[in-house]
């Protein structure tokens, strides 16, 4: 099984663990809502699991803008070593590429298995990949992640902003967004550009102290975690019952983004929390496995949950939520991790970017 999961080698230097961590939460919470809505689509009973939607719901308000904190935290870094170019053509490589290729497997597949599967798709779909790309399930995240930093790094360098220039073009974004849901224009990629942007010049506003090594004690107390805990229920507990009680998920998100910022904001430093006290105890590692292999997680998950669930379902018969959720849940964190590793045995590392990793090009 040591074997099988990744080489504990690539967790040592100066690799951050509380980053892993942070990332496994984030791509675990990711994954909950891609399975629980897809199982729930497939005709599976859900109405008395309420209490798992409800979950859904508070996940919701936090996963993806920590994903972009977390981005944000280490773009000055990233900068420093790569310079704007290279820095551009590695978002390229790890991002974009394996936005469109992923996208497009996913597709096809869909068109394929059409009567198998809860996505009706069409040859129409392979154009949503550069205008629309939430239309095409989760890999919205990586081309909004690409598009943010590439404009982060031309404003930073070529236009000279500092970051409260950056946060203030974030904050009119972000509000703008809120005007785009609330009157239903799509904007396509547009839209995530503008919702997100905030969130990765937050990471770099935060970057010289969240990386000083000597606060950790501080980022890893159980002080801070018991001051930060009745803030962050109390968050959830508005999130939750406000969207409940209007009968729309996006409503604190849409319609009062302000209070969503603040609400997302407590549930990212929550999280970071958790992940320094995890990382001082060097605790629940398979956390962190998820973390470092959270992108090959994220583009494949879905394909493989969706298959576990249909033989599941179909083989089986096995139609009680809660199992199926479990069961999905970690076969979609396990294979794509055994893919991963699989493809970079045989020498598919162009299923994840264009860039040869590091390890192969020293073997080779």
């Amino acid at each position: 099984m040591s074997e099988a999961l990744p080489n504990t080698k690539a967790f040592s230097g100066n690799r951050l663990a509380w980053i892993d961590y942070a990332r496994g939460i984030a791509i675990i919470l990711v994954l909950y809502r891609h399975i629980f809505e897809g199982i729930s689509r497939s005709g599976v009973e859900a109405a008395q699991y309420s209490w798992l939607e409800h979950a859904n719901i508070i996940f919701y308000s936090f996963r993806m803008p920590l994903f972009f904190i977390l981005s944000g935290v280490f773009i000055a870094k990233s900068l420093a070593k790569r310079g704007v170019k290279n820095l551009i053509l590695n978002k390229v490589s790890i991002l974009l590429y394996p936005y469109a290729l992923w996208s497009v497997i996913q597709i096809t597949l869909q068109i394929l298995l059409g009567g198998y599967v809860n996505a009706n798709r069409s040859w129409v779909d392979y154009g949503y990949v550069i205008l629309f790309p939430r239309r095409i399930d989760q890999f919205w995240y990586l081309y909004a992640l690409f598009n943010v930093t590439v404009i982060y790094i031309l404003t930073r360098e070529k236009l000279h902003f500092k970051v409260w220039h950056q946060l203030a073009v974030g904050f009119i974004l972000y509000m703008l967004s809120s005007y785009f849901s609330i009157n239903h224009i799509d904007f396509g990629f547009v839209y995530d550009i503008c919702h997100f942007y905030l969130f990765f010049a937050i990471g770099e506003l935060i970057a010289d102290k969240i990386l000083d090594s000597s606060k950790y004690p501080l980022y890893s107390s159980w002080k801070l975690f018991a001051c930060l805990l009745p803030f962050f229920a109390v968050g959830q507990y508005y999130f939750l019952f406000s969207n409940l009680a209007m009968h729309y998920n996006l409503f604190v998100e849409e319609h009062q983004p302000l209070l969503f910022a603040v609400i997302a904001l407590v549930g990212c430093i929550f999280m970071i929390n958790i992940s320094f006290i995890l990382q001082r105890y060097d605790s629940f590692k398979l956390l962190r496995v998820a973390g470092f292999h959270s992108l090959y997680i994220y583009v494949s998950h879905v394909l493989v949950a969706s298959a576990v669930r249909m033989v599941l379902i179909k083989v089986f018969g096995l139609t009680w939520l809660p199992a199926l959720l479990v069961i999905c849940l970690c076969f979609a964190i396990v294979i794509p991790v055994l893919l991963y590793k699989f493809a970079m045995r045989i020498g598919a590392w162009w299923l994840y970017s264009l860039e040869r990793p590091m390890q192969l090009k020293t073997a080779n």
